[in-house]
């Protein structure tokens, strides 16, 4: 059984009294182009326990890469076998995620541009209404270099999770993830309280300006360093690209 965390605290911004977690794993990181191998979509309560989830593993309909299985350990064998067929697993996160937000849940995701723009993709592939303009969504990744800008290091999941005290025993299966993820933004509304906008909306808003500054940012500095061209722009749209 989940073990609360010792993570909110009464002056927490208001979407820290419950969120939506999502998270994917797929068959590449080509959000157009790579397709869904499994999935989480759960509710985890203010104390990070998880209230609601629902898991998938599907048969992409393609071969599953070595180096993708080996992220996530799931070989194209294996999701033949046990998983189901990609476009009914597509469209029941599609019906889920609808019914999370419609609850009145933000939905966390880590990285959300890969996730929401991976599923979308997935949806207009297999002619299911996507979700066009998912709101509210948190993005851990996004909060952490808002409020933490200058920290050296890498911002992987397993990294920032690390950092914040929050346990991820299994990365890179899509479960973890996703309650990992939504137990970092718990963590990051309970430390940063004073820094981050109160409601879910906000937040959501906020975060579509951050997330630009940090591409441009990051476009900067791989520029500086010779790593890209200066006409390669990084893609600061969120959390849909």
């Amino acid at each position: 059984m989940d073990q609360p965390l010792a993570l909110f605290e009464m002056d927490a911004p208001e979407w820290a009294y419950g969120v939506g977690v999502f998270d994917l794993e797929t068959t590449g990181v080509d959000v157009a182009e790579d397709r869904i191998v499994s999935a989480h979509v759960g509710v985890l309560g203010h104390d990070g326990v998880v209230r609601r989830s629902r898991a998938w593993l599907a048969d992409p309909g393609i071969e599953i890469p070595a180096e993708a299985s080996a992220v996530h350990g799931i070989s194209t064998e294996f999701a033949r076998a046990h998983g189901r067929p990609v476009r009914d697993v597509v469209a029941e996160v599609v019906d889920t995620l609808r019914a999370v937000f419609a609850a009145g849940y933000p939905v966390v995701a880590y990285n959300a541009p890969f996730d929401f723009s991976m599923l979308r993709y997935e949806a207009i592939r297999h002619g299911i209404t996507p979700i066009a303009d998912p709101s509210p969504v948190i993005d851990p990744l996004v909060l952490d270099k808002f409020v933490d800008r200058y920290r050296p290091g890498k911002r992987t999941l397993s990294i920032v999770a690390e950092h914040y005290a929050v346990p991820l025993e299994d990365a890179h299966d899509a479960s973890a993830d996703a309650v990992a993820a939504g137990r970092v933004a718990l963590a990051l509304a309970s430390r940063f309280a004073p820094a981050l906008p109160r409601t879910a909306g906000e937040l959501h808003t906020r975060q579509i300006s951050w997330a630009r500054a940090q591409a441009e940012s990051l476009t900067e500095y791989f520029v500086r360093i010779g790593r890209i061209d200066p006409d390669d722009r990084l893609d600061g749209r969120w959390p849909i690209r």
